[in-house]
């Protein structure tokens, strides 16, 4: 039992590419208050909401606009640099050339018929249960979408959250928003020397149930995990699921990358577990799935009590999705399971098969010049060590992987993602000597990364 305070702080974040937040509403005033000199002249209520002070910056705004203004190589933000399966296209051809007038209209809010018919029939074998599509699955504007739905759906003020980390970003803000306390517990890792894995970083079970306590509403997991890309066992999330029984939490099992499992690592669902189905809400991702992320489509599947706030809270905020994408959505998941006993046709596993190689060559570029990959067994980003490099220090307060990750853009025009954004501030220090890379591109980028790298670190021995 957790039987220390939490002081609530404000984390220092990065950003999401091309948009820029606010800052005005919240810049402080002479008299110390959170309001605009030029606001408080017209009235005082003329600003933003105070539950989402301190959720302004986003680390992929930041650091994709970093990318652009310096023309980087951009291994940072997580899409590929090729198109969908040719399938998958002419499904969202066909869905807006159709001579259904249905096609361009409004449906169903919580989605579209024929797309939560074929997730029911997608997930149930998975996670074991026989699901309804209408009352077990809520569709939603990406996995982003969906977690946003659950987390203001199902949590109240006051109540407490655990995130296991690395977490991804919108976790903290989003529980921060829903007024909850989140308590954090990291991986840590067990090995640095020599080739390492990311199945080399652990939980530590007393560290893991010292954040819980009975205020405990809800665990968040994500497996595969980015930004280490670590696939659990089913020991360790037997761990997380006995914990979630023991405190009668909610388990939001953040999934977006399970089919990108490598080697013989298995991903398993949490909610399959023994007690598990009627408290774990399941976030998959049709811009994961079938690298479309730009169609931002996301889904949660769970038990008719944990769903039904999702849906509710779904239909108020942005009512539904357009239809064309969802009826696109729906028949490429259809014919990827025509295709499931047919592995080297169906992209649900042939992408992985695709992508190995390209996280191998990754690997291999960055050792070849010093580097250390944490070999992810899941996913698509790898963490690389940086430790010991020397890079001119810009002065500022950020950390160390921000710096590094902003001086690599700028002079060697080569993007990343500084991975301490994943972290909560008592734990940043794990992350500030990584860099995160994304390995689904064309192998000709990758490549080009190599050769960055080793035109820099050939000059530094000179």
């Amino acid at each position: 039992m957790r039987n220390f305070p939490l002081i609530l702080r404000a984390r220092k974040g990065g950003i999401n590419a091309w948009s820029q937040p606010c800052i005005t509403c919240f810049t402080k005033s002479a008299n110390n208050s959170m309001i605009s000199d030029h606001v408080r002249t017209m009235s005082s209520k003329l600003t933003g909401s105070n539950r989402i002070k301190g959720t302004e910056k986003n680390i992929w705004v930041e650091f994709g606009k970093l990318a652009v203004e310096n023309q980087a190589l951009n291994l940072g933000q997580g899409f590929p640099d090729f198109k969908p399966p040719q399938h998958v296209i002419e499904e969202m051809a066909a869905a807006v050339a159709s001579d259904n007038h249905l096609m361009h209209q409004y449906t169903r809010s919580s989605g579209h018929p024929r797309l939560v018919s074929a997730l029911s029939k997608l997930y149930s074998p998975l996670i074991g249960q026989k699901l309804d599509p209408n009352t077990n699955v809520s569709v939603s504007v990406g996995a982003y979408g969906a977690l946003f739905c659950a987390v203001q759906g199902l949590i109240n003020p006051g109540d407490e959250a655990v995130i296991i980390e690395p977490y991804f970003d919108c976790y903290e803000p989003m529980v921060k928003v829903a007024g909850a306390i989140p308590y954090y517990c990291p991986l840590r890792p067990t090995k640095t020397e020599g080739v390492t894995s990311s199945g080399d970083w652990k939980l530590d079970p007393k560290e893991l149930e010292s954040k819980f306590s009975e205020k405990t509403k809800a665990v968040f997991i994500n497996n595969p995990n980015n930004p280490l890309g670590k696939v659990f066992t089913r020991e360790e999330l037997q761990m997380v699921a006995d914990l979630c029984i023991k405190y009668d939490a909610i388990c939001l099992s953040d999934e977006v990358y399970e089919w990108m499992v490598y080697d013989d690592n298995k991903h398993i669902k949490i909610a399959s577990l023994p007690g598990m189905w009627e408290r774990t809400v399941t976030i998959g991702s049709a811009g994961k799935t079938l690298s479309a992320t730009g169609w931002k489509l996301g889904w949660g599947v769970g038990p008719e009590h944990l769903v039904a706030p999702m849906q509710v809270l779904h239909q108020n905020c942005t009512y539904n999705c357009p239809t064309p994408v969802q009826e696109a959505v729906a028949g490429a998941l259809e014919h990827e399971m025509n295709l499931m006993d047919k592995p080297d046709q169906c992209y649900f596993f042939s992408l992985a098969k695709e992508l190995q190689p390209k996280r191998d060559m990754l690997a291999r570029l960055c050792r070849e010049v010093g580097l250390s990959p944490v070999v992810p067994q899941g996913g698509y980003f790898m963490m690389v060590n940086t430790a010991g490099l020397n890079f001119p220090d810009d002065g500022t307060s950020d950390p160390r992987d921000f710096k590094f990750v902003k001086w690599m853009t700028k002079e060697l025009k080569l993007a990343a993602i500084p991975p301490s954004a994943f972290y909560h501030k008592e734990h940043k220090q794990l992350g500030e000597n990584y860099v995160r890379f994304c390995f689904i591109k064309k192998d000709e980028t990758i490549a080009a990364a190599g050769d960055i790298l080793k035109k820099w670190f050939s000059s530094t021995k000179k």
